[in-house]
């Protein structure tokens, strides 16, 4: 049962933390792979490296940590899911550090079963904070296209892709692009072709209510949130050349920010909001500016390469992700924003739509791999990728939701 939430790795890290996660006591009877779905997570992060493992542990067992040591294990983390009178699941585990030979604390979750995943999420956070002192994503959830011949699906799945997770929140014979998180994580705007041309929705997660909030003459694309939720950058064609406008998250008082004769496009905020990234062809190729929120003079911050495209900016504000052209090939790269340092993350040639994860340690984002659209995540020196679990032919646009879950 563990060996179907192994997951596909590249890479190593220069310090990854040996860790054993055992099967979870009643995994069985709570029928998920609770122990398995915590070392996957903790695997992706590119911080640890799973001890391979048969025993079967809960949190009132004492470890022999002889044993546990001698296979190289630092740390391990033991559990079980005991089902209560009334169907719902109390999940436990307890974290032990093998080389002083002492619990680091534990956690006990009860849940309806159809959580159990998201309580093993939970508890990979915990362990990931406990030995990195970095805050886990693992509960969070990711938003992305799916497409399958010319049906496509707006999906809301955990942070691992786990199809079993995956949610339609629209499903539509025409394109669907650029989705974007609010804040909140309450809310999804997005791209539309459904009444064949491109409009701007906002919809509620939860229920599915929805609104068109940019749907003027010419194109409406790459909705964006404000860091306070209040207002959306968008692109739109209205006055005729793509430019970028600020609006209210309800789709009133729209206002103009760039005044070029270019395209502009793709805006994304500052975790400050005081600044926006964006891309414009004004110097005769695609590459990203900033300017501030409010719009005025653009300053260019892409320099290496003739195509520069698809900004994604880390919640610390340090690091600048982004898709640049190499000849025919489309590749992730990574820049420092304060000494301008710049690197390429990956080696594939179709990559698209970088999206950090809310702790800044990961991206997600889409490439071919075997001749299929696929999600990967990265850590940010590109030493360690991982594939999502995601099903269908065609999976593309991922975007990272924030905390809150």
């Amino acid at each position: 049962m563990l060996a179907q939430f192994r997951v596909e790795i590249s890479g190593v890290g220069a310090t990854q933390l040996p860790i054993a996660v055992v099967r979870f006591r009643g995994e069985d009877t709570a029928g998920q792979a609770l122990g398995g779905i915590v070392r996957a997570d903790l695997e992706r992060s590119g911080q640890f490296r799973g001890i391979d493992t048969t025993a079967t542990l809960d949190e009132s067992s004492t470890p022999v940590m002889d044993e546990w040591r001698a296979r190289s294990a630092d740390a391990l983390v033991v559990g079980s899911a005991t089902r209560l009178a009334d169907g719902r699941f109390d999940v436990r585990y307890k974290l032990w550090d093998t080389v002083r030979g002492v619990p680091l604390g534990g956690q006990s979750h009860v849940v309806p079963a159809i959580d159990l995943r998201l309580a093993a999420h939970r508890i990979a956070d915990a362990v990931y904070e406990r030995l990195t002192g970095n805050k886990g994503v693992f509960a969070t959830r990711i938003a992305y296209v799916k497409r399958s011949g010319r049906r496509f699906q707006l999906i809301v799945s955990d942070a691992d892709g786990a199809p079993e997770t995956e949610r339609e929140a629209l499903t539509s014979p025409d394109p669907i692009i650029s989705p974007a998180w609010s804040p909140s994580g309450r809310e999804l705007a997005y791209v539309s072709f459904e009444t064949q041309k491109a409009v701007v929705w906002v919809q509620e997660v939860a229920t599915g209510e929805r609104k068109a909030v940019a749907d003027f003459r010419g194109s409406n694309s790459a909705p964006t949130w404000s860091p306070d939720g209040s207002t959306l950058a968008v692109t739109l064609s209205r006055e005729g050349v793509s430019q970028l406008y600020l609006m209210g998250r309800d789709g009133a008082n729209v206002r103009r920010i760039t005044q070029s004769s270019a395209i502009d496009t793709e805006p994304v905020f500052t975790p400050d909001g005081r600044s926006i990234y964006f891309v414009s062809d004004r110097g005769g190729s695609p590459q990203i500016y900033r300017m501030a929120a409010s719009g005025g003079t653009a300053e260019r911050v892409s320099f290496g390469g003739s195509y520069n495209i698809s900004p994604s900016i880390s919640p610390d504000g340090q690091v600048l992700a982004y898709i640049t052209r190499n000849g025919s090939a489309f590749r992730l790269m990574a820049m420092d924003v304060s000494g301008g340092n710049i690197h390429a993350l990956t080696d594939t040639n179709d990559d698209e739509s970088p999206s950090f994860a809310p702790n800044g340690r990961l991206l997600i984002y889409a490439t071919r791999s075997q001749g299929r659209d696929v999600l990967m995540t990265t850590t940010l020196d590109g030493k360690i990728k991982t594939r999502l679990l995601s099903s269908g032919l065609d999976v593309r646009e991922p975007i990272w939701g924030p905390y809150g879950r």
